[in-house]
């Protein structure tokens, strides 16, 4: 992916690259925002919501966001468009801009992979605990075709989307460039 602008889809969750979420679309600027993007086999970018910025100033949401694509969409029983997307790869957000819809687009820059030269075995309890989440919670575990507990970048990633850390919290694990501190984090916490 190269650099450019992109529309901005801001949440509560967020969405990693190799990650999935189920979304209900509503709100006329995305329904336009959807069928754009899937006219046009492009992407749109799911950030996390700033409680601490402004709307009026573009700055609630946070900078980090994920570029994604729609995998799949249909018609809800509440008669609302239901898609699913999939996380492509981190972007860094700027220079955003508000359609007259209220739709707001950024410049959006790739950001380059974590690095993380860990294994299998070093990912382990970790994996194992995620894997029992997705037993536990079938919406969850339903998204995945084909889950990754083996590849310890998609089982943190995971965790990353998962855990009920205020965004501040992600945005800090994802501006190491590494999964370190990440990974030191959720090996005190699943032990």
């Amino acid at each position: 992916m190269t650099a450019q602008n992109l529309p901005l889809f801001p949440l509560s969750a967020h969405l990693l690259p190799g990650g999935r979420i189920a979304l209900r679309i509503f709100e006329p600027r995305y329904v336009r925002m959807v069928k754009e993007v899937c006219a046009g086999n492009g992407q749109l970018v799911v950030c996390m919501l700033n409680t601490q910025g402004e709307k009026e100033a573009n700055t609630h949401f946070y900078p980090v966001g994920t570029a994604a694509t729609v995998v799949d969409f249909d018609m809800l029983d509440d008669g609302l468009l239901g898609i699913k997307v999939a996380g492509v790869n981190c972007v860094e957000i700027s220079n955003v801009k508000t359609e007259p819809d209220g739709l707001r687009t950024g410049h959006c820059q790739p950001l380059p992979d974590w690095h993380c030269d860990i294994t299998s075995q070093q990912i382990s309890p970790i994996d194992e605990r995620l894997q029992e989440i997705f037993e536990r919670y079938a919406e969850v575990g339903q998204l995945y075709d084909v889950p990754e507990f083996r590849n310890p970048i998609w089982v943190m990633y995971r965790w990353l989307e998962l855990l009920p850390v205020d965004a501040k919290q992600k945005q800090y694990f994802l501006a190491q460039r590494n999964c370190h501190k990440l990974l030191d984090y959720l090996k005190a916490l699943v032990q």
